[in-house]
């Protein structure tokens, strides 16, 4: 019988199977150590390539580190490169080995070329072991007094590298004072510009300890300094002169007359060919003249041109950063680039992300005097093939439109974008059309008249739907078909997925019912219904809220869904002034690309406490081994105001948060129902009015079950496989799961997020149809008793197979019964 054809595969050459060829490699590199026949360089370079190839692939070599160094005692610079790269790797991980290599070292750091003298030095300082630290401090001597350049720029990264191993060290051999020495007298412009780097981050480090590091380093602020750098920068390359540059921009000037001294002499670096260098020169004119206002101005002007020279040459990436700079002098100073708005203008090419930059400056250079050119452009995005191009050019019409600028002829093309019958079109332009009417509600007749025509079936967005139904229900006297058309989108209340539709529906449907009783009265009936036996807790607490405010008194339900508003004035701006003023601080950092704070994506602080967990790969619990870890912290942490609006999410909330629920009685939407009369004390009959029956509202809310659990819960893999060890199994049992719960299950994932919303959180899933395997937990929100389960599910015979541990005994079945519970009503609407 043959054996399976994975045993007869022998290892390929580019991934071997480990031991057999370092042992090869090891004799050869013996036979190679002491030869110096013609050809042997060759032979040597030829193994050394494959060390260093299996190196990479993850291959032990260490072995070979002996025979390496034995082998580099060679003139071949290749093979000294290859060696201390090797060298290098294995040094930290075995520091009784990265001993043998100090000598040959310390050896080619004496050698007659200065490229291996250069790399010797660089090798030995990347060692980064400390107990070897003192054969680091004569190299580095002899390096920081080398005749040749390249040597003496290694010796002076060299000495930073040594100051992270062993501050004390460095310190002690005087190499901070060495290298001002060195900084203030070296012909070398790279050997300086290096000097200045280390020196900075070595006093800054130094400068909270010791009081002569905090006075040296104001050293590098002083005059005479600031100037030697000014007069020698042209000299320097560009990474340098950026170095060179941020240190003046710490520089605090005597007198005017300096600033306009240094302005002076850096005036001609606004003209360079690289873009760093010339954001670097503008945050440094720009931070000198702050206090001069006139001055202030003038810089911008003056920076105008070299900026608009950068947007339009160069990679696209240059160009998205230059914009964003752009964008962030136009918040400060919007009137800066008002009469240049052509230049913003999208070319064919551009990626998406340059093309949305451009269309934000365009809204915020946009003025009385280019509104109509800026508008005509944009309109013309809005027809673009490319879909989310002419999303945001309408949402860029609409922001201007916002802003007052030449709103007649904005509002006139928005509606003309309603004719168009792009569905993407229509939904962008219902959005906007929205937020213009609560701006401008005298609009309102013009465009009621448009968008009464549209018909709810061809608009699928919920945005877009949920800015039709509010305008249905604000503008309801106005619109002769709002009660019908409301009633047709309750009718298809179930097939709605989004929550934001239907709670803007259920406001709706109000509005017009309080100014078109008879015609909408059917339509309230169902809707409270359909709302009070939702699963998503938030449309189901709208909905109560609406019952009892009827019943209580009609007219203050009018004073509450429809009170006497006003327009709005301005919309809230996503950034505050103290944000854009800390955001300008950082002027030519990823800050204004961003558009936030440093501190907001740098400090693991500020990361909030819904950051996904940092667990990847397989999770192997107990004796079993399952895929795809999810992270119990994946909560929302973004949730609007849902008596305003509410996030589109897909799936439904069934238990509140603190794990209770609702259990709504059925009802029948078809039913044909009269409004009831007002009661005495001016509520309605409203029971009647939904054909339900009840008695009063109180008792319409359900005593919570008797097991609440906290749906914030986290728990870490590896103390679930310590408890799953550890705790006795309470449950095993198997329950039936309904078949739209087994449709559903596609993909683990939703019924991850199903259970989630019931508080009972996945630590690990796996598996594909007809076989999943999940592992689960929750915790009791009163007490810190956590309860794990495995449950392995069939979708063949809809057969769930569960095993539920818990630190409460007692406990275990409530949990049990809640656990069935809301895995049966997985999949149902």
């Amino acid at each position: 019988m043959a054996p399976p054809a994975q045993s007869q595969r022998s290892p390929s050459p580019s991934q071997p199977s480990g031991k057999g060829e370092v042992s090869d490699l090891k004799m050869q590199l013996r036979q190679l150590a002491g030869s110096v026949t013609p050809g042997t360089d060759s032979s040597k370079r030829e193994l050394f390539k494959k060390v260093i190839s299996y190196m990479t692939i993850g291959i032990d070599v260490s072995s070979l580190f002996s025979e390496m160094v034995m082998c580099s005692a060679t003139s071949d610079i290749v093979l000294k490169k290859m060696c201390y790269l090797y060298v290098g790797n294995y040094a930290k991980c075995n520091p009784d080995l990265a001993l043998l290599t100090i000598n040959f070292l310390q050896r080619d750091c004496k050698d007659m070329d200065p490229m291996i003298r250069g790399l010797a030095l660089r090798s030995l300082c990347s060692l980064r072991v400390t107990n070897l630290v003192e054969y680091l401090v004569g190299p580095l001597e002899s390096g920081l007094k080398d005749g040749n350049s390249y040597v003496r720029m290694v010796a002076v990264i060299g000495v930073l590298k040594l100051y992270h191993i062993s501050a004390v060290t460095c310190v002690d051999a005087d190499f901070p004072e060495m290298l001002k020495h060195l900084m203030l007298n070296d012909p070398d412009t790279q050997v300086v510009a290096n000097c200045l780097a280390a020196l900075q981050e070595i006093w800054s480090l130094e400068a909270s300890q010791s009081e002569k590091a905090s006075m040296d380093r104001e050293t590098l602020l002083s005059k005479p300094v600031i100037y030697y750098f000014l007069n020698r920068i042209k000299q320097f390359n560009e990474w340098a002169q950026c170095l060179v540059l941020e240190l003046v921009a710490k520089y605090v000037p005597s007198d005017t007359n300096e600033i306009f001294d240094i302005m002076d002499l850096l005036e001609d670096r606004l003209q360079h060919a690289n873009g760093a260098v010339v954001l670097a020169t503008i945050k440094l004119f720009l931070q000198l003249t702050l206090s001069m206002t006139d001055v202030h101005q003038q810089v911008y002007e003056r920076i105008k041109a070299p900026l608009l020279t950068l947007v339009s040459s160069g990679s696209p990436e240059q160009s998205y950063a230059v914009l964003s700079h752009l964008h962030l002098l136009v918040m400060r100073a919007p009137m800066l680039f008002s009469s240049d708005y052509k230049h913003f203008y999208c070319q064919y090419n551009e990626p998406f992300y340059v093309k949305k930059l451009k269309l934000e400056m365009l809204t915020a250079v946009a003025n009385e005097n280019n509104t109509y050119e800026i508008v005509t452009e944009l309109c013309e995005y809005a027809a673009n093939v490319d879909i989310p191009i002419a999303r945001e050019s309408i949402r860029a019409v609409g922001k201007i439109a916002l802003q007052q600028y030449d709103v007649n002829a904005i509002v006139d093309r928005l509606l003309q974008f309603l004719e168009m019958e792009k569905d993407h079109v229509t939904a962008e332009t219902l959005v906007l059309v929205k937020d213009l009417l609560r701006k401008y509600p005298q609009w309102s007749h013009d465009c009621i008249a448009v968008v009464g025509n549209i018909s709810s079936k061809n608009v699928q967005e919920p945005k877009a739907k949920a800015a039709l139904i509010w305008m249905l229900g604000e503008y309801a006297q106005d619109m002769q078909d709002a009660p019908y058309v409301l009633e047709s989108l309750i009718d298809s209340w179930d097939d709605e997925h989004s929550a934001e539709v239907r709670l803007h529906l259920l406001t709706a449907v109000l509005k017009c019912f309080l100014r078109r009783p008879p015609e909408t009265r059917k339509a309230l009936g169902a809707a409270l219904a359909a709302g009070l036996a939702d699963f998503h807790q938030d449309v189901h607490d709208r909905a109560l809220f609406y019952y009892r405010l009827l019943q209580h008194n009609v007219s203050v339900a009018e004073l509450v869904v429809n009170p006497p508003k006003q327009a709005v004035s301005v919309f809230a701006d996503t950034q505050s002034s103290e944000m854009k003023d800390r955001i300008f601080d950082e002027f030519n950092s990823l800050s204004v690309v961003y558009q936030k704070p440093s501190y907001m994506f740098t400090d693991k602080e500020h990361q909030g406490p819904f950051a996904f967990s940092e667990e990847t790969g397989n999770l192997s619990v107990g004796v079993e081994s399952v895929s795809n870890a999810v992270s119990a912290q994946m909560v929302e942490a973004n949730d609007k105001d849902l008596l305003l609006s509410t996030s589109d999410k897909e799936e439904s909330r069934g238990p509140t948060s603190n794990g209770s629920e609702y259990n709504a009685p059925a009802y029948d939407s078809s039913s044909n129902l009269s409004l009831p009369a007002p009661s005495p004390q001016g509520g309605l009959a409203v029971d009647d009015l939904l054909g339900l029956g009840w008695n009063a509202a109180p008792n319409i809310a359900p005593s919570p079950p008797p097991l609440k659990l906290n749906p914030r819960a986290v728990l870490d893999p590896s103390t679930f496989q310590q408890k799953w060890r550890q705790l006795p199994v309470s449950v095993s049992e198997e329950c039936s799961i309904n078949p739209e719960g087994v449709a559903a299950l596609t993909t683990p994932q939703a019924l991850l997020r199903h259970m989630q919303g019931h508080s009972i959180h996945c630590i690990a899933s796996g598996g594909q149809a007809p076989h999943f395997k999940f592992f689960f937990f929750a915790q009791k929100a009163e007490a810190a008793s956590i309860y794990l389960v495995e449950c392995i599910i069939n979708s063949s015979s809809c057969k769930a197979q569960l095993k539920i541990k818990a630190d409460d005994q007692g406990s275990s079945q409530d949990f049990s019964a809640l656990f069935q519970s809301a895995l049966s009503k997985f999949g149902m609407p």
